[in-house]
Formats: C-alpha cells, structure tokens, sequence
C-alpha cells in the first residue's frame, strides 16, 4: 500500500477480530447459506469507497445502494474469493489490484437469510469501475471518508414500520439498513467517525424501499 498510515487503525482492529455490534436484533449467522461482500477503499490519504445501485430488475433490494458482492459459488476458494468475483462481475474490478485487508464477523440477513461477511480490501484506484451487468448493477458510486463522516451526511434513517438505523445523506443518494450499518461499524473501527447529530431522524425515501 502507498499509505499504510491510514489504514493502520482499521487493520489493528480487523487483526484483533472485532465484535459484533448489536443492530436491533439477533443477527448471528444461522449457517443456511453464505455470501460476502467487499468493502473497497482506494489507496489514498482520503480513501474512497465504492458502492453499488442494485439494478430496478433485482428480486430483492432493487434501488437500494449496496456494497458489491452476493452469493458463496461451490467453486470459490473462500469468501475473499466471492467478494472478488462479484465485484469483477458487478463493477468489473481486477483482482489483482486488491489488497485484502481483513474481514469483518458475518452478519445474518433475515430477508435473505444468508450469513453475510464483509471482506474489508484496498486498491490502487488505477482503472474506472463501471456498471458491467446491467441485471445487477444500475450504477457505481465513490464516496470519500471525509464524505461518509462528515456530520452533513450522518442521521438515522426511519423506517415506517419504526426502525431506526444508521444513514448517509448524499445528495439524493440514502443509503441506509445493513449497508449503512456496515459502513458506520467500519469508520469507527478504522479511527475515522467523528460526532454527529443522532437526533437527526429522516425518512428512508420511498424508492429505497422496494424489496
């Protein structure tokens, strides 16, 4: 990596194994079925980190902003390696320029049901990313660390069936639920997060809620 310094705090904490934070329920794997996906942060003093638009044809979570990533293929070699291929096949990322960093617990989804790890990876930032399936993938967004933290884009976003969560408000972008609270978990883990408005509540937008 060309700066390490940034990404020492996060892989202290992803080499010392964190512990799952608890969001609102019992999210500890159930063992059904497995997917992963891939937190990727450019290699720079102020990393940027890649999101997906899940494609509007998608059975589940259609519209919704999303990490790349989906579900464990019989051949693949471990979860790196689905995070890997899926990220090739959503935004058509080179493997080779990925530095795995670590990976975070696996997570349940009750929607799914899948147990979803995050494989936590850095690269270089040296080739555009781009939506390469369509029937995946609507569209591919970077937002920088200084973009995430800052207290302008930070709120909880409410469900209308009340659940409150973690959210990122950037510019029409929400993005919000496992995502959300992915993202939140791993800027504080890397030394990033600084103090924001926890009163701030907004509406999770109607075209963020299609499932």
């Amino acid at each position: 990596m060309r700066h390490p310094a940034v990404f020492q705090e996060l892989c202290r904490a992803l080499d010392a194994k964190p512990v799952v934070r608890h969001i609102g329920l019992d999210r500890s794997p159930r063992g059904e079925r497995s997917a992963a996906v891939l937190m990727l942060f450019t290699d720079e003093p102020d990393p940027a980190l890649t999101f997906v638009t899940r494609a509007e044809t998608m059975r589940r979570h259609a519209g919704q902003i999303a990490l790349p990533g989906g579900a464990v293929d019989p051949t693949d070699r471990d979860l790196a390696h689905t995070a890997l291929r899926e990220a090739d096949e959503e935004v058509g990322l080179a493997a080779e320029h990925v530095t795995i960093l670590g990976h975070l617990p696996p997570l349940w989804v009750p929607a799914s049901r899948y147990d979803v790890t995050t494989v936590v990876a850095v690269w270089p930032g040296g080739h555009p990313l781009y939506a390469r399936d369509p029937r995946e993938t609507g569209a591919v967004h970077a937002f920088r660390i200084s973009e995430l933290v800052s207290p302008a884009t930070r709120a909880l976003g409410r469900h209308p069936g009340g659940f409150e969560g973690p959210a990122f408000v950037l510019g029409d972008q929400f993005i919000w639920g496992l995502t959300a609270h992915l993202v939140d978990w791993t800027l504080d883990l890397g030394g990033w997060a600084v103090p924001w408005d926890r009163g701030r509540v907004e509406p999770i937008p109607e075209r963020y809620l299609r499932d």
